[in-house]
């Protein structure tokens, strides 16, 4: 079962979905990851209180880029208080393996980002716990 997960985050490396940024966006934030060198930029369009459209754009290793474009899949159509209600734990089922202190900041810096985003803060609840 774990390589099926395994195939999935190459899949998502190799073609990521959402990758790029929007023109206009109503929420932008971009951070990094200096341990491992990744950098991620995270833009939503909202309409209506509910993400329209979402794209990233960075680079970085496998597991970040590829946490980024699974998470921008499960947020389009949801409302910023779903957004915000998205944790560590969904996401990290998200990709579905176990991962050490060090690639777990890789998996998080998505989260991060996009809830520093949805929040309007440079930091966001919970943040020092990761």
């Amino acid at each position: 079962m774990e390589d099926l997960y395994r195939d999935n985050i190459i899949d998502h490396y190799q073609n990521p979905r959402n990758y790029g940024t929007l023109e206009h966006p109503d929420i932008s934030y971009e951070d990094s990851n200096p341990v491992c060198g990744d950098e991620l930029r995270i833009d939503l369009q909202v309409k209506d209180g509910k993400v329209a459209d979402a794209r990233f754009s960075g680079h970085g290793c496998s597991i970040s880029q590829a946490s980024a474009s699974m998470l921008t899949e499960e947020i389009i159509g949801k409302t910023l208080e779903e957004v915000k209600q998205i944790d560590k734990q969904y996401l990290l089922d998200l990709l579905g393996i176990p991962l050490g202190p060090v690639r777990l900041k890789c998996a998080l810096l998505s989260l991060k980002v996009l809830k520093a985003g949805a929040y309007g803060l440079h930091g966001w609840p919970g943040e020092d716990e990761e």
